[in-house]
Protein backbone atom coordinates (compact mmCIF):
# COMPACT_ATOMS: atom_id res chain seq x y z
CA UNK A 1 0.00 0.00 0.00
CA UNK A 2 1.70 3.36 -0.95
CA UNK A 3 2.18 6.32 1.30
CA UNK A 4 -0.01 9.23 0.83
CA UNK A 5 1.61 12.44 -0.38
CA UNK A 6 0.10 14.32 2.62
CA UNK A 7 1.37 11.37 5.15
CA UNK A 8 4.84 11.57 3.74
CA UNK A 9 4.88 15.58 4.05
CA UNK A 10 3.90 15.21 7.42
CA UNK A 11 6.45 13.04 8.12
CA UNK A 12 8.95 15.40 6.73
CA UNK A 13 8.19 18.00 8.71
CA UNK A 14 8.23 16.13 11.98
CA UNK A 15 11.64 15.18 10.91
CA UNK A 16 13.41 19.02 10.25
CA UNK A 17 11.87 19.94 13.52
CA UNK A 18 13.38 17.51 15.56
CA UNK A 19 16.49 17.29 13.89
CA UNK A 20 16.11 21.40 14.12
CA UNK A 21 15.53 21.06 17.67
CA UNK A 22 18.27 18.83 18.63
CA UNK A 23 20.99 20.66 16.30
CA UNK A 24 21.92 24.08 18.74
CA UNK A 25 22.77 21.51 21.46
CA UNK A 26 24.97 19.41 19.24
CA UNK A 27 26.63 22.22 17.84
CA UNK A 28 26.57 24.20 20.57
CA UNK A 29 28.75 21.66 23.05
CA UNK A 30 30.96 21.61 19.57
CA UNK A 31 31.65 24.93 19.27
CA UNK A 32 32.79 25.82 23.32
CA UNK A 33 34.97 22.45 22.62
CA UNK A 34 36.29 24.12 19.35
CA UNK A 35 37.17 26.90 21.27
CA UNK A 36 38.42 25.56 24.31
CA UNK A 37 41.09 23.17 22.55
CA UNK A 38 42.18 26.28 20.65
CA UNK A 39 42.64 27.66 24.02
CA UNK A 40 45.01 24.81 25.30
CA UNK A 41 47.26 25.27 21.84
CA UNK A 42 47.69 28.82 22.76
CA UNK A 43 48.40 27.95 25.99
CA UNK A 44 51.13 25.80 25.41
CA UNK A 45 52.56 28.21 22.91
CA UNK A 46 53.19 30.86 25.40
CA UNK A 47 53.97 28.69 28.36
CA UNK A 48 57.14 27.00 26.09
CA UNK A 49 58.28 30.73 25.35
CA UNK A 50 58.85 31.36 28.92
CA UNK A 51 61.75 28.48 28.88
CA UNK A 52 64.85 30.95 28.16
CA UNK A 53 67.34 29.14 29.92
CA UNK A 54 65.37 26.11 31.32
CA UNK A 55 66.18 24.02 34.13
CA UNK A 56 64.74 21.01 35.07
CA UNK A 57 62.29 21.30 37.89
CA UNK A 58 61.81 24.79 38.35
CA UNK A 59 58.35 26.72 37.65
CA UNK A 60 58.40 29.40 34.81
CA UNK A 61 55.46 31.40 35.14
CA UNK A 62 54.23 32.87 31.44
CA UNK A 63 52.41 35.88 30.05
CA UNK A 64 49.06 35.16 28.34
CA UNK A 65 47.90 37.59 25.58
CA UNK A 66 46.75 40.77 26.23
CA UNK A 67 43.44 39.55 24.52
CA UNK A 68 43.25 37.13 27.71
CA UNK A 69 44.12 39.31 30.51
CA UNK A 70 43.29 37.35 33.85
CA UNK A 71 44.63 33.95 33.17
CA UNK A 72 48.00 32.86 34.77
CA UNK A 73 50.44 30.25 32.85
CA UNK A 74 53.72 28.36 34.41
CA UNK A 75 55.63 25.52 32.88
CA UNK A 76 57.48 22.99 34.05
CA UNK A 77 60.01 20.61 32.87
CA UNK A 78 60.78 16.98 34.18
CA UNK A 79 62.79 14.05 33.19
CA UNK A 80 59.84 11.17 32.56
CA UNK A 81 61.64 9.13 35.26
CA UNK A 82 61.84 11.33 38.06
CA UNK A 83 58.32 12.09 37.80
CA UNK A 84 57.60 8.38 37.83
CA UNK A 85 59.48 7.56 41.11
CA UNK A 86 59.47 10.91 42.84
CA UNK A 87 56.70 12.65 41.37
CA UNK A 88 55.88 16.61 42.45
CA UNK A 89 56.07 17.91 45.79
CA UNK A 90 53.84 20.96 44.72
CA UNK A 91 53.16 22.44 41.57
CA UNK A 92 50.64 25.43 42.23
CA UNK A 93 47.53 23.92 43.44
CA UNK A 94 48.52 20.02 42.32
CA UNK A 95 50.44 17.68 43.97
CA UNK A 96 51.99 15.22 41.49
CA UNK A 97 52.46 12.04 43.58
CA UNK A 98 55.19 9.18 42.30
CA UNK A 99 53.91 6.52 39.51
CA UNK A 100 52.47 8.33 37.19
CA UNK A 101 53.62 7.38 33.81
CA UNK A 102 53.30 9.26 30.03
CA UNK A 103 52.35 7.74 26.71
CA UNK A 104 53.74 8.26 24.45
CA UNK A 105 56.94 8.12 26.49
CA UNK A 106 59.54 10.86 26.23
CA UNK A 107 62.71 11.41 27.88
CA UNK A 108 61.44 14.81 28.77
CA UNK A 109 58.42 16.02 29.59
CA UNK A 110 56.43 19.82 30.36
CA UNK A 111 53.49 20.15 32.83
CA UNK A 112 51.48 22.81 31.35
CA UNK A 113 49.55 24.88 34.26
CA UNK A 114 46.79 26.83 33.43
CA UNK A 115 43.98 28.95 35.19
CA UNK A 116 41.39 31.08 33.47
CA UNK A 117 40.08 32.89 36.20
CA UNK A 118 37.59 35.16 34.91
CA UNK A 119 37.52 32.84 31.79
CA UNK A 120 36.03 29.90 33.43
CA UNK A 121 32.77 29.94 31.80
CA UNK A 122 33.52 31.20 28.76
CA UNK A 123 35.34 28.53 28.06
CA UNK A 124 33.72 25.73 30.36
CA UNK A 125 30.18 26.83 30.91
CA UNK A 126 28.33 24.33 33.25
CA UNK A 127 24.45 24.93 33.49
CA UNK A 128 22.80 24.68 36.71
CA UNK A 129 26.49 24.86 38.58
CA UNK A 130 28.14 27.93 39.59
CA UNK A 131 32.00 27.74 40.24
CA UNK A 132 33.55 28.45 43.57
CA UNK A 133 36.70 28.49 41.83
CA UNK A 134 38.55 29.08 38.98
CA UNK A 135 38.97 26.41 36.12
CA UNK A 136 42.41 25.03 36.82
CA UNK A 137 44.04 22.93 33.81
CA UNK A 138 47.34 20.54 34.09
CA UNK A 139 48.15 19.06 30.61
CA UNK A 140 51.48 17.17 29.69
CA UNK A 141 53.77 17.71 26.27
CA UNK A 142 56.64 16.76 25.11
CA UNK A 143 59.44 18.77 25.85
CA UNK A 144 62.27 17.79 23.03
CA UNK A 145 61.56 20.91 21.20
CA UNK A 146 60.79 24.04 23.23
CA UNK A 147 60.08 26.18 19.90
CA UNK A 148 57.19 23.70 18.77
CA UNK A 149 53.66 24.89 19.08
CA UNK A 150 50.75 22.55 18.02
CA UNK A 151 51.57 19.64 20.16
CA UNK A 152 49.63 16.90 20.65
CA UNK A 153 48.85 16.20 24.49
CA UNK A 154 50.91 12.90 26.00
CA UNK A 155 48.52 10.55 27.92
CA UNK A 156 49.75 11.09 31.79
CA UNK A 157 47.82 8.46 34.26
CA UNK A 158 48.77 7.88 38.24
CA UNK A 159 48.96 4.52 39.21
CA UNK A 160 49.24 4.27 42.43
CA UNK A 161 47.98 7.17 44.56
CA UNK A 162 45.82 10.10 42.76
CA UNK A 163 47.04 13.66 41.57
CA UNK A 164 45.44 16.40 43.76
CA UNK A 165 44.43 20.03 43.81
CA UNK A 166 43.88 22.08 46.77
CA UNK A 167 41.76 24.92 45.99
CA UNK A 168 42.50 28.19 47.86
CA UNK A 169 39.47 30.71 49.03
CA UNK A 170 36.64 27.87 48.37
CA UNK A 171 33.10 28.61 50.40
CA UNK A 172 29.96 26.94 49.44
CA UNK A 173 26.54 28.80 50.41
CA UNK A 174 25.07 27.59 53.30
CA UNK A 175 22.71 24.57 52.88
CA UNK A 176 24.57 23.78 49.47
CA UNK A 177 27.27 20.84 48.36
CA UNK A 178 30.33 21.47 46.81
CA UNK A 179 31.04 19.32 43.74
CA UNK A 180 34.39 18.38 41.90
CA UNK A 181 33.95 18.88 38.71
CA UNK A 182 36.96 17.35 36.13
CA UNK A 183 36.70 18.26 32.16
CA UNK A 184 38.86 15.67 30.11
CA UNK A 185 40.15 16.19 27.16
CA UNK A 186 37.05 15.29 25.44
CA UNK A 187 35.01 18.00 26.85
CA UNK A 188 33.07 16.15 29.36
CA UNK A 189 32.24 16.98 32.53
CA UNK A 190 33.04 14.30 35.63
CA UNK A 191 31.47 15.09 39.41
CA UNK A 192 33.15 14.00 42.76
CA UNK A 193 32.89 14.66 45.84
CA UNK A 194 35.19 17.46 47.49
CA UNK A 195 37.54 16.44 49.76
CA UNK A 196 38.44 18.00 52.84
CA UNK A 197 40.26 21.12 52.57
CA UNK A 198 38.43 21.84 49.44
CA UNK A 199 40.91 19.09 47.41
CA UNK A 200 40.08 17.59 44.24
CA UNK A 201 41.72 14.07 42.82
CA UNK A 202 41.87 12.76 39.63
CA UNK A 203 44.37 10.20 38.13
CA UNK A 204 44.29 11.92 34.70
CA UNK A 205 44.71 15.28 33.30
CA UNK A 206 42.72 17.83 31.92
CA UNK A 207 40.42 20.86 34.27
CA UNK A 208 39.76 21.01 37.00
CA UNK A 209 37.21 22.98 39.48
CA UNK A 210 34.90 23.23 42.30
CA UNK A 211 30.87 23.80 41.65
CA UNK A 212 27.81 24.41 43.49
CA UNK A 213 24.78 23.70 42.09
CA UNK A 214 23.14 27.36 41.40
CA UNK A 215 19.41 26.14 41.87
CA UNK A 216 18.16 23.51 43.58
CA UNK A 217 15.86 20.70 41.86
CA UNK A 218 12.36 20.36 41.89
CA UNK A 219 10.95 17.77 44.24
CA UNK A 220 9.52 15.08 42.52
CA UNK A 221 7.34 12.84 45.21
CA UNK A 222 6.57 10.19 42.84
CA UNK A 223 10.35 9.72 41.49
CA UNK A 224 11.98 6.86 43.75
CA UNK A 225 14.75 8.06 45.31
CA UNK A 226 18.32 6.54 44.27
CA UNK A 227 19.92 4.24 47.05
CA UNK A 228 23.44 5.93 48.63
CA UNK A 229 26.38 4.75 46.52
CA UNK A 230 24.13 5.03 43.41
CA UNK A 231 26.44 7.46 41.03
CA UNK A 232 24.59 10.41 39.73
CA UNK A 233 24.03 11.40 36.42
CA UNK A 234 26.97 13.29 34.58
CA UNK A 235 26.64 16.38 32.49
CA UNK A 236 23.73 17.17 30.11
CA UNK A 237 25.98 18.07 27.87
CA UNK A 238 27.54 14.35 27.67
CA UNK A 239 24.07 12.94 26.90
CA UNK A 240 23.08 15.60 24.32
CA UNK A 241 26.62 14.70 22.46
CA UNK A 242 25.25 11.45 21.98
CA UNK A 243 21.71 11.36 22.03
CA UNK A 244 21.23 14.41 19.27
CA UNK A 245 23.06 12.66 16.40
CA UNK A 246 21.66 9.43 17.55
CA UNK A 247 18.04 10.52 17.13
CA UNK A 248 18.91 12.55 14.11
CA UNK A 249 19.69 9.61 12.61
CA UNK A 250 17.22 6.84 13.79
CA UNK A 251 14.85 9.56 12.44
CA UNK A 252 16.22 10.32 8.72
CA UNK A 253 16.32 6.35 8.12
CA UNK A 254 13.31 5.97 9.16
CA UNK A 255 12.31 8.77 6.48
CA UNK A 256 14.10 7.30 3.86
CA UNK A 257 12.47 4.01 4.36
CA UNK A 258 9.30 5.55 3.84
CA UNK A 259 10.66 7.64 1.08
CA UNK A 260 11.70 4.22 -0.90
CA UNK A 261 8.31 2.43 0.01
CA UNK A 262 6.61 5.55 -1.57
CA UNK A 263 9.22 5.15 -4.63
CA UNK A 264 8.62 1.75 -5.13
CA UNK A 265 4.76 1.48 -4.72
CA UNK A 266 4.67 4.47 -7.08
CA UNK A 267 6.31 3.27 -9.82
CA UNK A 268 4.50 -0.26 -9.74
CA UNK A 269 0.96 2.29 -9.95
CA UNK A 270 2.67 3.87 -12.86
CA UNK A 271 3.79 0.85 -14.67
CA UNK A 272 -0.30 -0.30 -14.52
CA UNK A 273 -1.74 2.70 -15.54
CA UNK A 274 0.52 2.38 -18.90
CA UNK A 275 -0.80 -1.45 -18.91
CA UNK A 276 -4.21 -0.17 -18.93
CA UNK A 277 -3.78 2.45 -20.87
CA UNK A 278 -2.24 0.08 -23.80
CA UNK A 279 -4.67 -2.20 -23.51
CA UNK A 280 -7.45 0.79 -23.61
CA UNK A 281 -5.94 1.71 -27.04
CA UNK A 282 -5.84 -1.23 -28.74
CA UNK A 283 -7.76 -2.37 -32.39
CA UNK A 284 -11.09 -2.91 -31.28
CA UNK A 285 -12.64 -6.44 -33.02
CA UNK A 286 -16.66 -5.99 -34.59
CA UNK A 287 -19.10 -8.02 -32.43
CA UNK A 288 -21.76 -9.65 -34.15
CA UNK A 289 -25.09 -10.78 -32.81
CA UNK A 290 -25.32 -15.00 -32.36
CA UNK A 291 -28.67 -15.43 -30.63
CA UNK A 292 -29.10 -13.91 -27.97
CA UNK A 293 -25.57 -13.09 -27.40
CA UNK A 294 -22.39 -11.05 -28.61
CA UNK A 295 -19.18 -12.21 -29.86
CA UNK A 296 -15.88 -10.39 -31.80
CA UNK A 297 -16.16 -11.28 -35.29
CA UNK A 298 -13.00 -11.34 -37.50
CA UNK A 299 -13.29 -8.42 -40.35
CA UNK A 300 -11.56 -10.56 -42.97
CA UNK A 301 -12.67 -13.50 -44.08
CA UNK A 302 -10.32 -16.71 -45.87
CA UNK A 303 -11.02 -17.00 -49.36
CA UNK A 304 -14.48 -17.73 -50.95
CA UNK A 305 -15.04 -21.55 -52.14
CA UNK A 306 -14.81 -22.01 -55.95
CA UNK A 307 -16.50 -24.72 -57.67
CA UNK A 308 -14.54 -26.96 -59.81
CA UNK A 309 -16.70 -26.83 -62.81
CA UNK A 310 -16.42 -23.10 -62.90
CA UNK A 311 -12.49 -23.62 -64.78
CA UNK A 312 -13.69 -26.32 -67.06
CA UNK A 313 -13.25 -24.42 -70.66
Amino acid sequence: MGLPLRSLGMLVVVVVQLWLFLLPHVAAQSNTRSRARALDTLLQDYAYRAFVRPRTGIVYDGAVPSNLTGMKIAGMRLRSGSLRTRGVTMYKEFRIPKGVRENPYVERLILVYQNLGNWSTTYYPLPGYTYLSPVLGLLAYDASNLSAINLQELDIRASGDPISITFQDVSAPGGSAAKCVWFDLHGFANFSNVRSGNTCSTIEQGHFSIVVESVAPSPQPVSPVPPPGVPKKKSNSKVWIIVGPVLGGIALLVLLAFLVLWLHKYKQRKKMEQMQKAADVGEALKMTSVGSTKAPAAVVTRTQPVLENEYVP
